[in-house]
C-alpha cells in the first residue's frame, strides 16, 4: 500500500426533506448572497427551487438564479455565471441538480477569483488559490461532484472536455436526499449507475500490491449497485433503493476507496473525448468504452481481473485467469445491458471516422498516459476501434 493523506471537509447531510435546512447551513458556513445555480426544468417544476429559495428568505440570505447547465456543463454557461457573481458581489454558490450543475458551480467559483480566463484553470496554464464556497443539492446519484474535488467543463468552441482536480474545490456541505432522485427517467438514473461503477473501477484497476482492505471496499460498492439497480428499474419510486444509489455513488468518488493505491482514469480519457464530439450521457459513453478497455489491458494483468470476475460477478475460478478474467468483462457488459446501457459505438452515434480526431484530442500523440496501463496513441486508437462492435 503506498503512502496517503486523507481529508474531505465537505459535510454530508443525507436523508428525507433535509433540502429545507440548507439557508441555515448556508449561513453557518458564512453566506450572505448566494447564487443558486441549477439545469433544466424539472428542479423548478418540482417546486424544489422553491423550496430552497424559502429556506434562504427565512434565513435573510440574498439570492439570485442562473438556469440553463446542460450534461456536458458548457464553458459558455460557466463564463455567464461568474459575469453575474461579480455584478452581484456573490460570496457563496448553491448548486441544486446533479454533476453537471454541481461542476459547473465549481468552475464559477474559480473563475470568479481569477482575473484571467477560467479556461487557463482546465487547459493546465493556471493553479487557482482561491474559490468562492460551493455547496450542493443533489439531485441525481452518478458523478460524485457532491463530494469530490473534482470538476469536468466541454468548451464548444474548442470541442474539448477537460477536468480540473484539487481539495480547493470540495464542496462545504452537501445535501442528499433520495426523495429528489425517485422522478428521474430509468436511462438517466443508469447512466448515473454506470458512472458509478466507472469511478470505482478505475480505483480498482491499479498496479498496488496488498491493498486488500480497499479492494473489499470497491468491491462492497459495486456488488450494491448491480444490486440495487435492478430494483430501482423494478421500483422507481422506492426510497430505500435510491438511498443506497446516492450514498454508492458519494463513496465512489470523495476518494476514501482509492487511498493507498494507483489509479487508472483511462476510461474516463477515453469518454469524455466521445461526449465532448456526440454530446453521449458520460455514463452511456463508459459503457461503450470501459469493458472495451478492459478487453485490451487484461493481459497487463490477468490474475486482477480473475480476482474481478470471480468476487464481483460470481465466476467460478478456474486455473486461467485470463480466460475467467474474460467471462468477468461479459458479464459486465451484460449487466450493462439489462440496465438498457449500450455498448458499441453506433449506438451512441459514434463513427469510425473520427477515431483519428479523438485520439489527437486526447493529446497522446507521441507520449504515454500513466495509469493501470501505460497507453499511446496506437493503444487508444486499438480502444476506440475495439468499441466499434461488442
Amino acid at each position: 500500500m503506498d503512502n496517503f493523506i486523507f481529508a474531505n471537509p465537505t459535510k454530508i447531510v443525507f436523508g428525507k426533506d433535509m433540502e429545507l435546512e440548507v439557508g441555515k447551513l448556508i449561513k453557518e458556513y458564512g453566506g450572505t448572497n448566494v447564487l443558486i445555480h441549477y439545469g433544466g426544468g424539472s428542479a423548478v417544476k418540482s417546486g424544489l427551487i422553491d423550496r430552497v429559495k424559502e429556506s434562504l428568505d427565512l434565513n435573510f440570505i440574498k439570492h439570485i438564479e442562473l438556469g440553463g447547465v446542460k450534461p456536458n456543463p458548457r464553458a459558455s454557461l460557466v463564463y455567464e455565471g461568474i459575469k453575474l457573481c461579480k455584478e452581484n458581489k456573490i460570496d457563496f454558490i448553491l448548486a441544486v441538480g446533479g454533476g453537471s450543475t454541481i461542476d459547473s458551480a465549481k468552475a464559477i467559483g474559480m473563475g470568479v477569483c481569477y482575473d484571467g480566463d477560467f479556461w487557463d484553470i482546465y487547459s493546465g496554464h493556471y493553479e487557482p488559490v482561491k474559490t468562492l464556497k460551493v455547496a450542493t443539492v443533489l439531485t441525481i446519484a452518478a458523478a460524485g461532484s457532491e463530494s469530490s474535488g473534482s470538476s469536468v467543463i466541454t468548451n464548444e468552441e474548442f470541442g474539448l472536455k477537460r477536468g480540473f482536480t484539487s481539495d480547493l474545490i470540495r464542496p462545504v456541505f452537501s445535501i442528499l436526499n433520495p426523495q429528489l432522485t425517485t422522478t428521474l427517467p430509468l436511462y438517466q438514473t443508469a447512466c448515473g449507475a454506470t458512472d458509478i461503477i466507472a469511478h470505482v473501477f478505475e480505483r480498482y484497476f491499479t498496479n498496488t500490491k496488498e491493498v486488500e482492505t480497499s479492494d473489499r471496499l470497491c468491491e462492497a460498492v459495486i456488488l450494491a449497485m448491480i444490486n440495487n439497480m435492478p430494483k430501482v428499474m423494478k421500483d422507481p419510486t422506492n426510497y430505500e433503493y435510491r438511498a443506497n444509489l446516492m450514498w454508492a455513488g458519494t463513496i465512489a468518488h470523495n476518494d476514501l476507496i482509492g487511498m493507498g493505491r494507483s489509479q487508472d482514469w483511462n476510461s474516463h480519457g477515453l469518454e469524455h473525448e466521445l461526449s465532448a464530439l456526440y454530446d453521449v450521457a458520460h455514463g452511456a459513453g463508459l459503457a461503450v468504452v470501459m469493458p472495451h478497455w478492459m478487453k485490451y489491458t487484461i493481459d497487463h494483468d490477468p490474475i486482477r481481473f480473475q480476482q474481478m470476475a470471480t468476487r464481483i460477478f460470481g465466476v467460478k475460478k478456474t486455473s486461467d485467469p485470463k480466460a475467467d478474467g474474460l467471462k468477468g468483462i461479459k458479464k459486465f457488459q451484460e449487466f450493462l445491458v439489462s440496465i438498457g446501457m449500450p455498448l458499441t459505438f453506433k449506438e451512441i452515434g459514434a463513427k469510425k471516422k473520427d477515431i483519428p480526431y479523438m485520439v489527437k484530442t486526447l493529446g497522446v500523440s507521441g507520449k504515454v498516459r500513466d495509469g493501470f496501463m501505460k497507453l499511446n496513441e496506437q493503444d487508444c486508437t486499438n480502444i476506440y476501434t475495439l468499441c466499434l462492435k461488442k
